[in-house]
C-alpha cells in the first residue's frame, strides 16, 4: 500500500504527463551545496557578462526554502519544443527552435498553474509557486536531481531518450512528496562534439560557458553592438542559437512536440533571406506578436541582422 507520499507523487506525476509535460521528476527542496561554489566562481569571474540579474538573490538561488516558505519539495518538469518543420531558406537568417512559435513563458506558466490548481483539489491546503526561467531557480541542479538527466558539456540537460531540445519548469510548494533519486550518470564520456562546435568558442571547458561569447547571449542579452571581433563567427544566427544542441548525439532521440502553440506560423518558416534583410517594424510586430523573440525587440533583431549581413 502506498504512503501518503508516494500516492500524491504519482498522482501529480500523471496530471503532469495529460497537461503535456515530456517529464516529472520531484527532489526534496534543500540547499544546493554543490552548486554553490560553482556559481560563486563563474559570477566572479564575470562569465555572465551584462546579465546582471544573475548576481542577484545569491542564496535564493541555492535554496528554494527562501522562495516558498516551508517549502517541502521542488517538482521539476520539461516540456518539448523540438519542431517538425524548419526555416526552408537555408540562406535566410536563422532563429532558435524555442523561439519558432508562442512565448513559452505563457504557454508553460498556463500549464504549471494548471497543475497547482490541480494539486489544491485533489490533496488539499497547499502553498506553491511556478517558475518558468524568470527567477532565482537553478533549473537544470533541480532537474538533475530529480533524475530527469544530467549536465551536459555543454551546460544543457540531457535526457537519454529525448535529448536537450526541451524546456525546464518548477513547481515550489510546501508538500512532502515522495522524491526521486537524482541522476549521477554522466552519459557524455569522452565526446568534445559541443565543444569543437561552437562557432565562438564560448565554452571554456566542459561544463563552463563564458556568455560574453555565446551567440545566444550576444544575440539575445546584449544590448550594446556586438563586438567586430565575432564578425563572420555567428554562424547566420539572428537570434538564440542551437550548434551545442544540434551537434550532440544524444538529439538523434528528438522527436517533434505535440504543443500546437510551439509550431511556427508558415509566414516565419517560408521567409527568404532577402526578406529578412529588408523587414519592417510592423512584419516585425505580425510575425512575433506572442513570440520570445519580441523580448530583443525590432532594434536587437535588425541589429543582429545587420552584423550578419555585411562588413562595417
Amino acid at each position: 500500500m502506498l504512503n501518503n507520499a508516494a500516492k500524491y507523487s504519482k498522482v501529480i506525476k500523471a496530471e503532469a504527463l495529460r497537461l503535456g509535460f515530456m517529464q516529472c521528476g520531484i527532489a526534496k527542496a534543500d540547499f544546493l551545496e554543490e552548486e554553490a561554489p560553482k556559481l560563486e566562481k563563474w559570477l566572479q569571474n564575470n562569465h555572465h557578462g551584462q546579465m546582471a540579474y544573475m548576481e542577484n538573490h545569491f542564496d535564493k538561488r541555492l535554496d528554494p526554502r527562501l522562495l516558498v516558505e516551508d517549502s517541502k519539495s521542488v517538482i521539476s518538469l520539461t516540456l518539448n519544443y523540438f519542431p517538425e518543420q524548419r526555416q526552408s531558406d537555408p540562406d535566410a537568417p536563422k532563429i532558435s527552435k524555442y523561439a519558432y512559435g508562442a512565448d513559452y513563458h505563457e504557454v508553460i506558466k498556463d500549464k504549471l498553474f494548471q497543475l497547482l490548481n490541480f494539486i489544491k483539489e485533489e490533496i488539499g491546503e497547499v502553498a506553491g509557486r511556478a517558475f518558468v526561467d524568470s527567477a532565482p531557480v537553478l533549473d537544470r541542479a533541480w532537474a538533475k536531481r530529480a533524475g530527469i538527466g544530467w549536465i551536459g558539456k555543454n551546460s544543457n540537460l540531457i535526457n537519454k531518450k529525448s535529448g536537450s531540445f526541451f524546456f525546464l519548469a518548477e513547481l515550489i510548494i510546501d508538500l512532502q512528496l515522495e522524491y526521486d533519486n537524482p541522476f549521477e550518470t554522466d552519459h557524455c564520456g569522452t565526446c568534445t562534439k559541443c565543444i569543437d562546435a561552437c562557432p565562438t568558442d564560448a565554452i571554456l571547458s566542459p561544463f563552463i560557458i563564458d556568455a560574453k561569447k555565446c551567440i545566444s547571449y550576444l544575440t539575445i542579452e546584449l544590448r550594446e553592438e556586438i563586438d567586430m571581433g565575432f564578425k563572420n563567427k555567428m554562424d547566420n544566427w539572428m537570434f538564440g542559437c542551437d550548434v551545442c544542441q544540434d551537434v550532440c548525439p544524444w538529439n538523434r532521440f528528438s522527436t517533434p512536440h505535440s504543443e500546437p502553440k510551439f509550431t511556427a506560423s508558415t509566414q516565419l518558416l517560408d521567409m527568404k533571406r532577402e526578406d529578412w534583410l529588408d523587414i519592417t517594424e510592423d512584419v516585425f510586430k505580425t510575425i512575433f506578436k506572442n513570440s520570445a523573440v519580441k523580448r530583443t525587440k525590432f532594434k536587437g533583431l535588425t541589429r543582429n541582422i545587420d552584423f550578419l549581413k555585411k562588413p562595417r
